[in-house]
């Protein structure tokens, strides 16, 4: 059952706003938020800046530098937790020399007991401690912070809540991301969002219309829905739109130019859905459909619900409708107890499929998973191997995909200068391929632009700018 809260909350927590306001008037106060993790923490990430500079605060330029500092962690892998710890202790001597410094670690490592336990432990310095779930009470556990001096922590495991009306600010005013829904029904046996993002809930629709209808009055462009299975939107509303209506009806809003959306389960992914992609052009022909493994086995170890005939038939599927997509996938090497034999089956669906990119992963064991209590006879040193053959696999496949590109012109929106180089300006194709390109004339930030390619490298292409 789905927590909706209430408009009363939320104007409460805006109260605390003005109070934390007050606080900081006759200061200048900066906070950094830094993020790790997946789109929908970048989102948390907007919302927490947002509800920051209602409250006085000034974007800062590092964490050293800052008032305030917060960590908005993610649980998928271990990295990710252990860098979150390295770069936590770091701001010990900071707190040390200046008391009045806010230091919080939030996000979906947080709903996890055994980290936010060693948060509260190992590092007392930090003053706030809080999880997914409420995100919306940020400005009431700051004040308690700023006015009381106490360590606030709230990581309360519950199934999830779903807070409209939390204020967000985007970097970039001509595109979006957008989430629809939040947490997770799947519980594939190497993952912990369901348990850190609670089970599945869906906006309603009319919340994310508005939303969108909001923003294109300040020139938004392009928007990108949200989800970690956007294919099981609105099943747990009553009459409310699917995701297949609500694509439809997003394409109808007449500034909106181009529309994605991540990510879709393969065991979800319809024929309606795939009609719906091949009969609207401002769908972009870009999907992320990931499939994990390729081998029957390893997949029914993930509970992934699918095998690898399905995917493969799927893909056929998207590809009779739409020629001209650009797919791209996640792959795990070394999930417990995957054989030599296995992974070369995941080699060879790779080679079949020929994904535009890969995002690929050595198996991480994540605390409160089925799969960590798994036998893993392998060693590190041997998946290592196999990852490597795959990547090297993988980046002749992109190489060869971008090939197709080359002497071709594609309209792109300008998204700045080139994160390569300053003296050229970049965009993405509706295939979501980057384009670094040399500009011909005067260009702002959210123009349509056209560019020729013009040399092709494995990871992007390069390109100038044609009338």
């Amino acid at each position: 059952m789905i927590t909706f809260i209430s408009e009363e909350i939320i104007q409460t927590q805006k109260e605390y706003m003005k109070h934390v306001r007050l606080l900081n008037a006759d200061k200048k106060r900066t906070a950094v938020v830094v993020t790790y993790g997946c789109a929908q923490n970048e989102t948390d990430s907007d919302k927490l800046y947002a509800m920051l500079f209602e409250m006085g605060y000034e974007k800062g330029t590092d964490e050293k530098g800052a008032d305030l500092v917060i960590y908005n962690t993610c649980s998928v892998r271990e990295n990710a937790e252990v860098k979150v710890y390295g770069k936590v202790g770091t701001l010990k001597a900071k707190k040390k020399k200046n008391p009045d410094m806010v230091i919080g670690v939030c996000g979906c490592l947080m709903q996890q007991p055994h980290a936010s336990e060693r948060i509260r432990k190992t590092f007392p310095f930090v003053d706030m401690v809080f999880g997914t779930h409420v995100i919306h009470q940020f400005p009431e556990m700051l004040y308690h912070v700023l006015t009381e001096r106490e360590r606030v922590m709230q990581v309360e495991s519950v199934d999830g809540v779903i807070a409209e009306g939390v204020p967000v600010v985007y970097d970039k005013w001509y595109k979006a991301s957008i989430p629809i829904m939040y947490g997770c029904n799947n519980f594939c046996t190497y993952c912990v969002v369901p348990y850190t993002r609670g089970r599945e809930r869906s906006r309603k629709s009319k919340d994310i219309l508005a939303e969108i209808n909001a923003l294109v009055k300040k020139g938004l462009k392009e928007v990108t829905l949200l989800g970690q299975n956007v294919n099981s939107y609105g099943k747990d509303l009553e009459d409310d739109l699917d995701f297949s209506d609500l694509l439809s009806e997003i394409c109808k809003i007449e500034e909106i130019k181009r529309v994605r959306f991540v990510t879709s389960h393969p065991k979800d992914l319809t024929d309606k859905l795939i009609g719906v992609m091949k009969d609207n052009k401002k769908i972009c022909n870009s999907l992320h459909l990931p499939f994990q493994a390729g081998n029957n086995r390893v997949l029914k170890e993930m509970n992934r619900r699918y095998t690898r005939e399905d995917y493969l038939t799927l893909v056929e599927k998207i590809r009779a409708a739409v020629p001209d997509i650009a797919l791209t996938s996640d792959v795990i090497v070394g999930f417990p107890g995957e054989t030599e034999e296995e992974f070369y089956d995941t080699l060879s669906l790779i080679k079949k499929v020929r994904f535009d990119n890969l995002f690929t992963f050595i198996y991480s064991p994540r605390k409160d998973t089925k799969a960590a209590l798994m036998d893993d006879p392998r060693t590190y040193e041997e998946k290592l191997k196999n990852f490597n053959e795959l990547l090297a696999v993988q980046t002749e496949i992109c190489r060869e995909a971008n090939e197709a590109y080359l002497n071709n012109v594609y309209e792109i929106i300008d998204e700045g200068l080139s994160k390569n180089n300053p003296k050229m300006r970049q965009g993405r194709t509706t295939t979501n391929k980057v384009i670094n390109y040399k500009a011909a004339r005067e260009v702002q930030e959210g123009d349509f632009v056209m560019v020729k390619v013009t040399e092709v490298m494995s990871w992007s292409l390069v390109g100038e700018q044609v009338e």
